[in-house]
């Protein structure tokens, strides 16, 4: 029977030669990655209540991207008590300054087309960017399948096609495009299925920009989202790694549950606004709206591009007084290309202040926290109330030119004018 690619690598892990949605399957498991503040309470119920030992090591990742400089002794004794976990059971460790979970499971080849991947942050399924089955699971079920057993169990979701088509307007970015999309499709609206990422405009992106596509998927409630890998993906993955992996692509009379199509030519720069990633609208609606911070960060900023995109803004130029810029690169190899590239310097003289390779600002653990006065805007996957501070603080989120462009005068800003 004809199946999609989230279909196929499901049926494969699970020893069968087809599945459907509906159906639950029992799969192993290729890759697991927690951070500090879940590989913590996951380490806790594994070693206190499931008391097995760890079925494969090799495949588990433990990246230390919240907690990356802890502010207490609370806070550091998580991280030592995350380490000993680690090297009791021989699991992967990327201790702090290494990047934000996402960003290092690629660099590290922890990610490969045609893999299960899962993981306890909710972004997870970001990863069907590179043509995985991947979705974010609870700490239990990581302490009680995954670890002692190498398996999880899922049930098989209703694909939804979301066909894209169209070319940018001058200063209009891929991520103006992924907010844009979030409040097309709706918070809650495609509740439990996998979504398939296609068409012209995903087939000309290069793979970092495709990433944030994938990276909308937890915020609109799917399961799971992919894009079948092609040439650009697979050449990527082999510059990464050289560990064997195989190309799964989905079938060309494979059955949707239905398909949605969106043409982005006509599209401004978007912002999306607290309290929720659905109140998105064109820069124009925020313009004038005050900023005290501005951030490339989180799980879907600080790529290379972002820094690039924002350099080109702001070299030569200084922000507003009384803005704080925070620049946190996703990576250390996103940092050493920035600075080899001269960006590091150029956004050091605008008067931003570089952070360590991590998660940057999310939740506010190690920097970030605002007043119910102050207002961020920034390339964060979120910008609900309270996760950087005070619940009546605003985040807004933007592409890294628009947050730039607002950093220089203070104030969500068109980036059109500077570019």
């Amino acid at each position: 029977m004809p199946m999609n690619l989230m279909e196929k690598i499901l049926a494969k892990a699970g020893g069968r030669e087809g599945v459907s949605p509906g159906e639950v399957v029992v799969a192993n498991v290729d890759s697991l990655l927690l951070h500090d503040l879940s590989g913590y309470i996951t380490a806790k119920v594994f070693e206190n209540e499931v008391k097995r030992p760890m079925r494969y090591p090799d495949r588990v990742a433990m990246v230390f991207d919240h907690h990356f400089s802890p502010p207490t002794e609370d806070r550091a004794r998580v991280l030592e008590e995350n380490r000993a976990f680690a090297r009791r059971h021989g699991v992967k460790l990327y201790d702090c300054g290494s990047g934000n979970i996402h960003h290092v499971g690629v660099h590290k080849g922890m990610v490969r087309p045609g893999t299960v991947v899962v993981g306890s942050d909710s972004h997870t399924p970001v990863h069907g960017t590179l043509g995985c089955f991947a979705v974010g699971l609870g700490n239990n079920s990581h302490a009680a399948t995954v670890m002692p057993f190498g398996k999880a169990w899922f049930m098989v979701p209703e694909t939804i096609k979301v066909e894209l088509t169209g070319t940018h307007k001058h200063g209009v970015l891929p991520r103006d495009a992924a907010l844009w999309l979030t409040g097309q499709i709706g918070e809650g609206g495609a509740v439990y299925k996998a979504l398939h990422f296609c068409g012209q405009y995903i087939d000309e992106m290069e793979v970092w920009d495709r990433w944030l596509f994938p990276l909308i998927t937890i915020d609109v409630g799917g399961k799971c989202a992919f894009i079948d890998p092609d040439q650009k993906a697979v050449d990527f993955v082999k510059a990464i790694t050289d560990t064997e992996f195989e190309v799964v692509t989905s079938d060309p009379d494979c059955v949707y549950e239905d398909v949605w199509s969106y043409d982005i030519s006509d599209l401004e720069p978007q912002v999306a606004a607290s309290p929720t990633l659905g109140n998105v609208k064109p820069v124009g609606e925020f313009a004038g709206k005050p900023v005290q911070w501005a951030e490339l960060g989180g799980h879907g900023g600080g790529r290379l591009e972002d820094i690039r995109q924002a350099a080109a803004i702001l070299k030569g130029r200084h922000i507003a007084p009384g803005v704080k810029f925070n620049v946190v690169p996703s990576s250390r190899e996103v940092f050493s290309q920035a600075a080899k590239e001269g960006l590091v310097e150029v956004m050091f003289d605008a008067g931003c202040t570089w952070f360590p390779p991590s998660a940057g600002s999310n939740q506010a653990i190690n920097m970030g926290a605002m007043t119910k006065t102050e207002a961020m805007v920034s390339t964060h996957s979120r910008n609900f109330p309270g996760r950087n501070g005070s619940p009546e603080a605003i985040m807004y989120l933007s592409s890294a030119s628009t947050v730039a462009a607002s950093a220089l005068n203070g104030c969500i800003t068109d980036p059109r004018k500077y570019l």
